[in-house]
This record gives structure tokens, sequence and C-alpha cells, in this order.
């Protein structure tokens, strides 16, 4: 497989919301190096712990057929950013399913909710195991906005209910609720590769899920809506949003950082009044009932 490195140095606090959109526009995978003055180390993390550093190196990888140059722009467009500069560089042909399957081993999402991947049996064989693999779309459980939206998932699914997942991704949202108890769940994504990996994740995991791409969703109002996309995309978005969950129905979204939450808030107060958001590492997910 023939990869290329998208290399952008910025302040910690876009490096955070960037790198997920990076994510989201294709990028196979993205790492985060902190810049330090010379002679002194640097040292790596996960994606989701660069904001308190002041200046970050972001490398996402693009495999074939993913124009490092575009997925860049659209991650900008989508977080809201200028057009970063940026750095390509080639890289050396090696195993990277085995450097990726020795990255990613299960996650215990709550004491009863778990992502599995393939290659690993799931650790507690009576949990609610989501068997789903590192894609090409974001939503591995990893991120601290996707474990947001699975336990407020777990919490809200009484059974029989009608599910929404808007920017769907790898459809972890829709799969979890069905395994969770809901009825019916649907998935939609601009992305027809999300939508595709989405509906293949779903066969995986036996439930019936259903995927489409932007503007074939057919026509509903759903008990659950649940959106963990970007602040930007959630505002616009608000009004088609809040018009696919019916009255008395509940709206969850995610993808907010803490600093953001009362601006998305804003935008959605006509419909929906939010409770309190809840918060893992500086992201937040808020949830209220559609009026």
């Amino acid at each position: 497989m023939t990869l290329t490195a998208l290399v952008v140095d910025l302040s910690g606090a876009e490096a955070d919301v960037l790198s997920d959109a990076l994510l989201d526009a294709g990028a196979l995978s993205v790492s985060c190096e902190e810049l330090r003055a010379p002679g002194s180390a640097p040292s790596l993390a996960e994606p989701d712990a660069p904001a308190t550093w002041p200046r970050v190196r972001l490398t996402a990888l693009c495999g074939t057929g993913r124009e490092p140059a575009r997925v860049l722009r659209l991650a900008c467009e989508a977080s809201g950013l200028a057009m970063q500069q940026h750095e390509l560089r080639e890289v050396p042909d090696e195993d990277w399913v085995a450097r990726s399957r020795s990255a990613f081993g299960p996650l215990r999402v709550s004491p009863r909710l778990w992502v599995v991947p393939s290659w690993h049996a799931p650790p507690d064989p009576d949990a609610v195991n989501l068997l789903l693999d590192p894609g090409l779309a974001f939503g591995t459980g990893s991120h601290a906005t996707t474990r947001l939206c699975l336990r407020w998932l777990e919490r809200r699914i009484a059974g029989g209910e009608t599910v929404l997942d808007y920017g769907c991704g790898s459809g972890i949202l829709a799969i979890a609720a069905l395994k969770l108890g809901a009825a019916r769940a649907m998935g939609v994504d601009i992305d027809q590769d999300a939508v595709a990996a989405a509906a293949a994740n779903a066969r995986r995991n036996g439930v019936a899920g259903e995927f489409f791409e932007s503007g074939s969703l057919p026509a509903l109002a759903a008990d659950i809506v649940v959106a963990n996309i970007l602040a930007n995309p959630l505002k616009v978005l608000a009004p088609i949003i809040a018009e696919r969950c019916r009255p008395g129905g509940r709206v969850a979204l995610s993808g907010i950082l803490a600093e953001q939450s009362a601006d998305v808030a804003s935008a959605y107060a006509p419909w929906i009044a939010f409770a309190a958001p809840e918060e893992d590492e500086g992201w937040v997910c808020l949830s209220g009932v559609r009026q």
C-alpha cells in the first residue's frame, strides 16, 4: 500500500480539533508530536491530548486514492480553520497492518460495554461487545467524544427505540444502539467510504443497521438522534438535526470542546434545552429533549 505523510505544524488547540477532522476527511491515522525548544526531547501522545501543548506537529497518513491536500482542505473547512501550510513526505514501505494492530487492543467504555478489534477475543464475553477495527472512518471508541456518546446511549436506550446517527463514520453509535436494544438504527454520512464501512461493520456485528449517504436518508423523526461531528458543522446542521428528532425525543451532540458548548447550545435553543454538559478530557456531550 502506497502511503503519504501529510505534516502540519500548528497550535495545540487547533491540533486537537484538526486531528479528528483529518480522520473524518479520510486520513488513515493521525499522530501528534509536541514541538519543544531545541535540546528538549519531544513526547508522543494520542490525538486527543495536545490541547495543552503550545505547538504541535500533526502527521496524517493518507493512502492510495486520498489526495493529501484535499484531505487537509476538507478537514480545515470542517474545523473552521484556514488552510494550513503543510509538507508531504513519502512513507517507506513496511508492515502497516501489524503496526496498526499493535496500537489497538480491546477498549472498555463502561462496565458492560467494550470495543473489540477483530484480532482480539472479547475480554468479557457477557458484555455488550462492539466488534470494530480501525479503518477509513472515524469512530473506534478511543476518542473521548465517542466514549461520551456510547455511555449516553447506554443510559438512554430502554428498548424498542428508533435511533439516527448523524455523521455516522464507522457506524459505531448506530451499532451500539442496536446491541443495546434499539429496534431500528440508521446512520448518515457525507463520505461514501464511511457509509460502506459502517454497513460492513454492522454485518460483522450481526445487526441490521441502515446507512445512507447525505441526501438519500429516508424521511423520519427518530426517538433518539446522536451526532458526533464537530462544533461548526453541528451549528450549521441545527435545523436539520432537530427536525430529524420527534417531539419528546432525545438529542445528544458531541465533537464539541468545552469552550464551544455555549455556542452550540445557542444554535439549538429554538428546539432543545440542554442539560448540563458531560465532559471527558476537555470534550463535552450536550443532551436534551426535543420540544
